[in-house]
């Protein structure tokens, strides 16, 4: 800033002298049609004409800046409001959803600031307590299929059926009540860890300690982060009353992800969405993490986006998504026993290929009971 501010100072000092120049030249230039008052005026306006310049130019500049909240302001006048919290006259049952089936019919998806759908018309089913993966290359889709869910991107056509209700018929506040998200960012909030498990106070205190245990936040357990090394999960939390910084900023990227496991276990709702959930542990937590989701949540629906296709591999489906598209839906074998098959593609170019297939191939036993 100081930079461009002396940048500012030398041009306007030069036009300045530029001026001046030219305004005592003339001066001289009409010395016989010009008297001595008339050039002394004009050789004083031009020597004020640097300061001059100089705040018009600042004056200028501080009020585009402050026009830049009348933008904001008028871009927000603009926002259509979100749907209400709660209808009085459709709010769902207590228990519901029950089963956790999901139907999703010709549903598109566009966002606001574009006409091209992003989502283009798929339907599928989910049956209920089933596992379902959802992979894609990127710009696929798959984050945006899991917003539509929680109707935080509105549908421009189509539907989302869950146990028989239109989720676009409720509030929104219902319908985020009854599920459970753990995105690939998880939010922590400032206070403390009984305040991010149990915002409500609904729980006793050895609930809140269980679904800490059970996310491998306590214990012999020590889950590290993505990015290796540093100081193990199951060290750091010393108790319910334990400080959260802003964001949780305290917490690595990881503990944060399981921190909001255990919020997720602590809350048990018929659908769980991941969106990435484990993309910032390493492989072994990972095994854990799925292992836990599959015990503690057995009878819940599973939603789950994927980056590592391990994490995905012996869930029941998987869905394949493509340009906004569903292009495959079936079990993980069946979909890699497709030589011209997206999902059998990805996996090839993962370089876990023998690794995947024996993977799918025991859960496809596992299910069959053999």
């Amino acid at each position: 800033m100081w930079g461009a501010n002396r940048w500012l100072s030398i041009r306007v000092d030069l036009a300045g002298a530029l001026v001046s120049f030219l305004a005592g030249l003339l001066a001289l230039l009409a010395a016989g049609r010009m008297d001595a008052g008339l050039a002394g005026l004009s050789l004083t306006y031009a020597l004020n004409f640097t300061e001059r310049i100089l705040w018009v130019v600042r004056f200028q500049s501080a009020n585009e800046l402050n026009l830049n909240s009348v933008e904001r302001v008028v871009e927000y006048l603009e926002v259509e409001p979100e749907a209400p919290v709660s209808i009085p006259d459709r709010v769902p049952p207590a228990e519901w959803p029950t089963e956790g089936a999901i139907r999703v019919e010709n549903l598109v998806l566009r966002y606001a600031d574009g006409p091209p759908p992003v989502i283009r018309g798929i339907s599928f089913e989910v049956r209920p307590r089933e596992k379902v993966g959802i992979v894609g290359r990127t710009g696929a889709g798959k984050s945006t299929l899991v917003l539509a869910l929680l109707r935080i991107i509105e549908a421009s056509g189509g539907r989302i059926v869950v146990d028989g209700r239109d989720i676009a018929q409720m509030g929104v506040g219902d319908l985020r009540a009854r599920m459970t998200i753990i995105p690939q960012d998880p939010v922590l909030f400032t206070g403390t860890i009984r305040n991010n498990l149990d915002p409500f106070a609904a729980h006793s205190d050895d609930e809140l300690w269980l679904a800490l245990r059970r996310a491998h936040l306590l214990g012999d357990d020590e889950p590290s982060d993505g990015g290796g090394g540093g100081t193990g999960a199951g060290r750091t939390i010393s108790g319910l009353d334990m400080a959260v910084a802003e964001n949780g900023s305290n917490f690595s990227q990881g503990q944060r992800q399981l921190i909001a496991l255990a919020r997720a276990l602590v809350k048990r709702t018929r659908v769980l969405i991941l969106d990435e959930a484990t993309a910032s542990v390493d492989f072994g937590t990972d095994a854990k993490i799925q292992t836990t989701i599959r015990r503690e949540f057995a009878g819940s629906t599973l939603l789950c986006i994927a980056h590592r296709l391990r994490t995905v591999i012996d869930y029941d489906r998987v869905l394949v998504l493509d340009q906004g598209s569903v292009v495959e839906y079936d079990t993980p074998l069946n979909l890699l026993g497709r030589s011209d098959g997206l999902f059998r593609q990805m996996c090839l170019r993962s370089g876990e290929y023998d690794h995947l297939h024996a993977a799918a191939l025991r859960s496809h036993r596992a299910a069959a009971g053999c």
